[in-house]
């Protein structure tokens, strides 16, 4: 497969309906040939192997020379982040997708039945070279992150757990990665909704049990009453595929010299921030 850059970049307009499936008009300008494809890549090493990469038949679409691809929601894309392509026929060359216009009203929102074992979410989005991209997400089960309220001593947060039940002994758990002994459990205010909604408060003293020296990222997991390995939780059912930018919180004095700061990772799964500051106490 030749260098996607020797050829001049296509771009693609982008749409989504309610059930995920996503449409891809492509501009007249420049319009690649009728029997080429919309190829989805995944990035990286595992754009090599089985599964990571879908091939979409393009189409005639309205009037002039604008050929459309849709990618079905049932279309399996195994979490990561996707790079588009028109691949010529015979498959001797690619071109690089830009975004175009992007509709992803649907997108915002989105509940899906609480019982369904597995939840996905795909997000088109612009790289920051200025490629069309996706970022997709696969959890079962999953714990989706709602409305976050930070107080003066806290944080309090509301969610909905899809796919498996929460019980009435459920609880979050703040965990910081590669420290197993390092785990504090917050009750949840309403464990047994049938809804599956879900809400809990943190205290961020609670987290600093010793000196904390430079940053720590507290991961946040729901772990239900029969499901020992927890939940993370995770913000991925709208139309936002990187939140760790676009939403950010106050930060609150945890200890003296020690600020808490709720926040998002770049894979859009909550934690909390511990970092030291003199300003914080």
């Amino acid at each position: 497969m030749t260098d996607a850059t020797a050829t001049a970049a296509v771009r693609a307009d982008c749409a989504a309906d309610p059930a995920g499936a996503l449409t891809f008009d492509l501009a007249p300008a420049a319009a690649p040939d009728p029997d080429a494809v919309l190829l989805l890549r995944r990035r990286g090493a595992a754009g090599s192997r089985p599964g990571g990469t879908v091939r979409l038949p393009l189409s005639p679409s309205g009037p002039g020379r604008r050929l459309r691809a849709v990618l079905p929601s049932t279309t399996a894309l195994t979490e990561g982040r996707w790079d588009a392509y028109v691949q010529e026929p015979g498959g001797e060359g690619t071109r690089t997708v830009e975004p175009g216009l992007r509709d992803l009203r649907a997108l915002v929102d989105r509940s899906p039945d609480t019982r369904t074992p597995e939840v996905s979410a795909r997000v088109p989005y612009p790289t920051a070279d200025g490629r069309l991209a996706l970022r997709c997400w696969v959890r079962a089960p999953h714990a989706e992150a709602g409305a976050i309220a930070v107080g003066p001593s806290g944080m309090t947060a509301e969610g909905v757990l899809y796919g498996v039940t929460a019980g009435e002994t459920a609880v979050v758990e703040a965990r910081l990665p590669g420290e197993p002994e390092q785990v504090h459990r917050f009750p949840l205010s309403s464990p047994g909704a049938p809804s599956g909604g879900f809400a809990f408060a943190l205290p961020f003293a609670a987290l600093v049990t010793g000196p904390v020296r430079g940053e720590q990222l507290w991961q946040l997991w729901l772990v239900p009453a029969e499901r020992a390995a927890g939940v993370r939780i995770s913000r991925i059912l709208d139309d936002v595929w990187s939140r760790n930018k676009s939403f950010v919180y106050p930060g609150r004095a945890a200890a003296d010299g020690v600020l808490a700061t709720p926040c998002y990772t770049a894979d859009n799964d909550l934690c909390v921030r511990l970092a030291s500051s003199p300003a914080a106490g």
